[in-house]
């Protein structure tokens, strides 16, 4: 079986939905020897900023000279970006050759895409004998399809309302749901989370005897910076490649991370793993410039927080562009109506597009959550076309976003790569 007929199979198992629960996964690991129980890794979870501090991590460890699997997701044009083992992608024929040794097991018992591809990469992680594994989160935590081992490290980056049919209605249902990825005796790690959500996972720590590291007892904010000073390093002077305050939070929550769990002490191999975040991980879609002059920029701010996020970087440049347009689409298990609000006096123009995905907002969707934001958006057919129209003809100073889930920048990156 070729990688094509592979991830078909393997992206029509999308039928079966979601399914938050362990049994199927926990079943299928076994079936397959539980490569899971031989890995050392850090779990990953955060409403915003997993996947930037999952690859920070890696990025890190890989400057130690460990060799490191990386489990991210969604991808974004290719599905080999989801599973990475130093800066190389998972081979076409490894993927098919799983899909086609166990086929007639994922169909019998209706296994998902997730569990499915957790599944693969912890397989291949073992495989391939990796020092370490990196691995994020799917969604929430307690019942997500990574939450079947015991992590060295475990990272909680932020809490903020999302998926709230599934993970809850408050912040504290939610940071419950991503404390469960918290085990006995785990080093824990937290990013500058909200007195509710925090006391939620000093909580879940006190009963499981795990220690906790929170990032405000570390890290030092001054103007343009953000020092970090443990017993083992001093990171006050490094090179961010990543542009937004809150990435230099991502990238010192995951240092902090990596120097308690390893006692890692040597200050410039964390600066070159930060340093070199891109090149170890094919980083991407995080305030990515696509085009510059006239400037085309890819973010994958999907909720509410991540919009603010956003924004405060845009900011800085707001001025210095004659024209500011946005290309947006969003799930429908996001708060577009909140997104929307934050944005409209951002931008001169607003575009709305749909994701050919079921779980997205359908143009017609997004133009009533406009309505009721009053915010002015027009429809488009074919972003990809607009994008190359304006990268031609646009003026040097002038600006298009495309903004939105992660699906969007994925579906229209791979339509612009071919």
């Amino acid at each position: 079986m070729n990688l094509e007929s592979s991830l078909q199979k393997l992206f029509s198992l999308h039928t079966f939905g979601i399914k938050l629960g362990l049994d199927n996964i926990k079943a299928f690991l076994d079936y397959i020897g539980n490569p899971e129980k031989h890995l050392k890794a850090f779990h990953i979870a955060g409403s915003n900023g997993k996947g930037s501090t999952a690859a920070f991590i890696a990025s890190i460890l890989q400057e130690c000279n460990y060799k490191v699997g990386l489990y991210t997701s969604p991808h974004f044009v290719k599905f080999n970006e989801r599973i990475m083992i130093n800066d190389s992608q998972i081979q076409d024929e490894v993927v098919a050759e799983f899909i086609t040794k166990y086929e007639k097991y994922i169909y019998e018992h209706k296994l998902t895409f997730f569990e499915v591809t957790t599944a693969l990469a912890f397989n291949y992680f073992y495989d391939n004998k990796v020092d370490f594994a990196v691995i994020e989160t799917g969604l929430g935590g307690r019942l997500d399809a990574t939450n079947v081992f015991n992590a060295l490290g475990v990272i909680i980056t932020s809490i903020s309302l999302e998926h709230e049919n599934i993970l809850g209605k408050t912040i504290k249902e939610i940071a419950r749901e991503k404390a469960a990825i918290i085990k006995n005796h785990n080093k824990v790690f937290i990013g500058n989370l909200s007195e509710e959500a925090q006391i939620v996972i000093e909580e879940k720590c006190k009963e499981t005897g795990s220690q906790l590291y929170k990032i405000a007892d570390y890290a030092n904010e001054k103007p343009g910076s953000l020092e970090l000073y443990t017993e083992e390093i001093e990171l006050d002077d490094w090179t961010m490649p990543l542009r937004g305050s809150y990435q230099k939070y991502n990238a010192v929550l995951a240092s902090l991370a990596v120097s308690k769990v390893l006692n890692i002490e040597d200050t410039r191999k964390i600066e070159a793993g930060i340093k070199n975040v891109i090149v170890n991980t094919g980083f991407q879609g995080r305030y990515e410039f696509y085009n510059k002059k006239p400037d085309i920029i890819f973010d994958s701010a999907h909720n509410p927080e991540g919009v603010c996020n956003f924004i405060s970087e845009f900011s800085k440049d707001y001025n210095s562009y004659n024209e500011r347009i946005l290309i947006f689409g969003a799930m429908k298990d996001k708060n577009a109506l909140e997104m929307l609000k934050k944005l409209k006096d951002v931008f001169d123009k607003i575009f709305i597009s749909e994701i050919n995905i079921e779980r997205s907002y359908k143009v017609e969707d997004l133009v009533q959550i406009a309505e009721k934001a009053e915010v002015e958006v027009k429809p488009l057919n074919s972003p990809v076309s607009y994008i190359e129209n304006f990268r031609s003809k646009a003026k040097e100073n002038d600006c298009l976003v495309v903004l939105g889930s992660m699906y969007l920048l994925g579906e229209i990156k791979s339509l612009l790569e071919k």
